[in-house]
């Protein structure tokens, strides 16, 4: 039994090492900001590549002030990238990490968003946590969050009690290092951060493992967005139908929507959306 868990922890070692290797840290020295500090622990220490020491006075770790019912961090990794996963080193305050460690109270119940503002609400959840104990969570944590964005920001709170057992009454972050790991350069995926993202992706991103499109530009549908509208449809995800008034019934350019051949007798405009009558005195009149 201890040789298969000895196989299955080296197993994941060096699934993850391949991972480090192959995808590069981008929030490395980047710009950083936090809701609060305390003393002089800045939000960029979590971001400087620095984290043999994690005790307070190392001076490697970024920390949230005491007695904060909200702690936020984020990074700006400049422009959107794709990531793959996150590495989150804590504060252990110079004391062994076991359930007996105090500062880890204060890290339970945290959320890691990534965003393309400032604003965590305007992006997407990457991970919340909501199982971890003082006895089970890790140091570091590893979150998968094949997503793409700006910034990647890290909340706490303590704002809606009752809290779980375990939980202080207070949040703080107490970051010594976030590592974000994904392509340097947008529009790619794979290992090596080698594959070109299928040319029709909307925005032209993809999942950074498997390369299917997040969602797909006008006209396109499929996992990698290669087939064209059926007919009759049109448009985003190709959820319009082309209009019964066409000169071809439901035949409409499958980008736009604009109807093949004309109208029928008694309707115009480029989608023949508009019913007309010839009156006694040869007046159109358009409803």
């Amino acid at each position: 039994m201890t040789e298969m868990a000895l196989l299955l922890c080296c197993s994941w070692a060096v699934l993850l090492y391949s991972y480090v290797q192959a995808y590069e840290n981008l929030a490395l020295l980047k710009p950083a900001w936090q809701s609060s500090t305390l003393w002089s622990d800045t939000a960029d220490r979590a971001v400087d590549g620095l984290y043999t020491d994690l005790s307070e006075e190392g001076g490697q770790c970024a920390a949230s002030s005491l007695g904060q019912t909200t702690a936020e961090w984020r990074v700006d990794l400049g422009h959107v990238h794709s990531i793959h996963h996150i590495a989150i080193h804590y504060m252990t305050d110079s004391t062994t990490w076991d359930k007996e460690n105090a500062v880890k109270q204060y890290r339970l119940g945290f959320s890691v968003y990534i965003s393309n503002t400032t604003d965590r609400q305007e992006g997407v959840l990457c991970f919340r946590d909501t199982s971890y104990t003082r006895s089970t969570i890790p140091n570091p944590v590893y979150i998968n969050c094949p997503y793409h964005g700006i910034y990647v920001i890290y909340y706490n709170n303590r704002t809606h009690p009752p809290y779980p057992e375990g939980y202080s009454g207070y949040a703080g972050n107490d970051l010594c290092e976030v590592e974000v790991y994904g392509c340097p350069s947008p529009g790619y995926y794979g290992q090596n951060c080698s594959l070109e993202c299928p040319q029709n992706c909307q925005d032209g991103y993809c999942d950074i493992v498997e390369g299917t499109c997040f969602g797909c530009e006008h006209r396109y549908i499929g996992s990698r967005c290669t087939h064209d509208c059926p007919e009759g449809l049109y448009g985003s995800k190709c959820l319009q139908n082309c209009s019964v008034t066409c000169g071809e019934p439901r035949r409409c350019n499958i980008k736009t929507g604009h109807c093949n051949g004309g109208c029928q007798v008694g309707w115009t405009g480029v989608m023949c959306e508009k019913g007309y009558h010839i009156s006694i005195n040869h007046e159109r009149r358009t409803y």
